[in-house]
């Protein structure tokens, strides 16, 4: 996930990388030049002033913060089920954001939700607009839940992506073409989604006694909608944890 932050917001913001694994940070320095790159090693790494992104597992914050000196201008963490009273009580700074965005930011195209200090609003939203679009929210419990569905979906498209694709190989397809066919639909359906409801796309494909209609049958045999309803329920509960 850091990676794919990189890449996105290089374009825009100077970026010094920290971490601890060296051979990583090597390997992200080959891939983006223009960043800066300090290991956390035995002296503290300076965050006076700076605005940090903390991406990193949730177990590891606190033994990453004992090699953070300074008071940081804003802090925006991606940690799941991190609360921000817990970074607030780990990391000193002025302000602190929660968000989660996803793998799309390698493309510019994250989803990422946010919440925190309102003062430190305006400016986290720019940040993490680097790399795709963003939503406010007005709770942390929100977060949590959009964890569920904007951190989580990609996986669980990539599910419902590879379906299609096997379906159309089971009937006769080929692999390659299947795999096109499908990435055509998904890169289609973003724009279908921001200018009309689900049901209504649904309801404007599915004739009458037709090829949508049989099919839709047969994914509510296999309670596919209760199954991606349950899946979020199941990911905001972990999420929570």
């Amino acid at each position: 996930m850091a990676e794919a932050i990189i890449a996105g917001a290089v374009k825009n913001y100077e970026i010094e990388l920290i971490g601890r694994d060296n051979k990583r940070i090597h390997e992200l320095k080959s891939l983006y030049p223009n960043i800066k790159t300090t290991a956390l090693l035995d002296s503290p790494v300076d965050i006076e002033g700076k605005n940090l992104l903390l991406c990193i597992k949730p177990n590891a914050l606190e033994g990453v913060s004992i090699f953070l000196s300074g008071t940081a201008n804003g802090v925006i963490s991606i940690l799941a089920g991190t609360p921000i009273q817990k970074i607030k009580d780990t990391i000193k700074a002025n302000y602190f954001v929660r968000a989660m965005p996803n793998l799309a930011a390698f493309y510019q195209k994250s989803m990422t939700t946010l919440y925190g200090d309102n003062e430190f609003k305006d400016e986290a939203i720019n940040i993490c607009e680097s790399f795709g679009k963003t939503l406010w929210l007005d709770s942390e419990k929100e977060i949590d839940i959009a964890t569920a569905i904007a951190g989580c979906g990609p996986a669980f498209l990539a599910l419902v992506a590879e379906a299609l694709a096997d379906g159309g190989v089971k009937e006769g397809l080929k692999r390659d073409d299947a795999l096109k066919l499908v990435q055509g639909l998904f890169e289609g359906m973003g724009d279908l989604l921001e200018s009309k409801a689900p049901a209504l796309i649904k309801d404007e494909v599915m004739s009458p006694g037709g090829t949508t209609a049989a099919g839709y049958s047969a994914l509510e045999e296999g309670a596919t909608r209760d199954s991606f309803i349950k899946a979020v329920s199941k990911a905001y509960e972990r999420a929570k944890s």
